[in-house]
């Protein structure tokens, strides 16, 4: 496993990281807490340091906060999520953020997460969304100063709107942030152009989310591919989308020279080619998922060949239009 460090936090996370929303149950069906519980452990003992949960993600932090209380591994970082208090996602834009986060509903957020997950503290703390009208208005940020003073919290960040990249930048400049998560993957490559080298001027961690499209990136998704009753992918998924991606899968292996198979680790290696990336967070809620992921950090770079393919397969659409 390869280490970087998360922006000017100074903390050394793990290249692969532990995105641990499918293991809480609810947007991803099927999950089973004892496969859950066994992935994680064998993601640890892998080497993985970056574990993001959040307060929406079910059962999650509980299911987090038992593993870690009884490995007592202190290399490990861990990092939560506050939801709007609107329960809103993504934010829309004019609102005030007391209708998101007012102060007293981040610090009684915090602490449902610290009961759910036994833990004493969080090493960073993210708003679940974000938009930059909220820079230098409303309570938020006396609140975390007043959490990072008490213990609770070490660092501060948020995890951005999707598909919204450029919809953080004034915060990143205001220097109140420490990390910022988003999307990026081979399809949407338009953080790289402002988000990425505004974090490397500023000194912001980034944490990489839906590196592998929600499985679309894994060549695993098919015209008929079906989903179980309930399962978020239904949606993400919907109307003539999984046709596309088959699609466009085999146009992009084919131009890469690479089967099917092998395209998920391409796609995260793709992610970790940027030097402003700190950590990608896969979900990974079996033990053969962990092996297939974590073998991608062998400080192996893509070949330059392969780096000139991507732009030509960029796929810019929002999940939250219509296909």
């Amino acid at each position: 496993m390869e280490y970087r460090t998360l922006g000017r936090t100074g903390l050394s996370v793990s290249e692969i990281g532990y995105g641990a929303w499918g293991i809480g149950g609810g947007a991803w069906v099927g999950a089973a807490e004892d496969e859950s519980v066994a992935a994680l452990n064998a993601a640890i003992d892998a080497g993985v340091t970056f574990i993001d949960t959040a307060r929406g993600y079910g059962e999650s932090e509980r299911i987090v906060g038992k593993v870690l209380r009884a490995r007592q591994d202190d290399r490990i970082v861990v990092a939560t999520k506050v939801p709007p208090k609107n329960a809103t996602w993504p934010a829309p834009g004019g609102l005030d953020p007391s209708a998101t986060f007012p102060g007293e509903h981040i610090r009684a957020s915090l602490e449902e997460s610290l009961s759910a997950s036994g833990l004493d503290a969080f090493d960073v703390v993210q708003f679940h969304v974000w938009s930059d009208d909220w820079v230098g208005r409303g309570d938020w940020l006396e609140t975390v100063e007043a959490l990072k003073r008490e213990g609770k919290m070490r660092f501060f960040g948020v995890s951005i709107n999707d598909y919204q990249p450029e919809n953080a930048l004034e915060l990143i400049r205001s220097g109140v942030v420490d990390t910022v998560q988003v999307i990026y993957n081979i399809w949407h490559q338009q953080p790289a152009e402002q988000l990425l080298p505004a974090c490397e001027e500023h000194g912001v961690g980034v944490i990489v989310r839906v590196a592998l499209d929600e499985g679309g990136l894994t060549g695993r998704v098919r015209a008929d591919t079906e989903f179980p009753e309930g399962d978020f992918r239904n949606g993400f998924f919907g109307g003539a989308r999984k046709a596309e991606v088959e699609h466009r899968v085999g146009a992009l292996t084919s131009d890469l020279g690479i089967r099917p198979e092998d395209l998920a680790a391409t796609a995260l290696r793709y992610v970790l080619a940027h030097d402003a990336v700190s950590t990608v967070i896969p979900g990974m809620r079996t033990v053969r998922n962990v092996e297939r992921n974590v073998a991608v950090s062998d400080g192996q770079p893509l070949p330059a060949e392969q780096l000139e393919v991507f732009p030509r397969h960029r796929w810019e659409r929002n999940f939250y239009e219509p296909a």
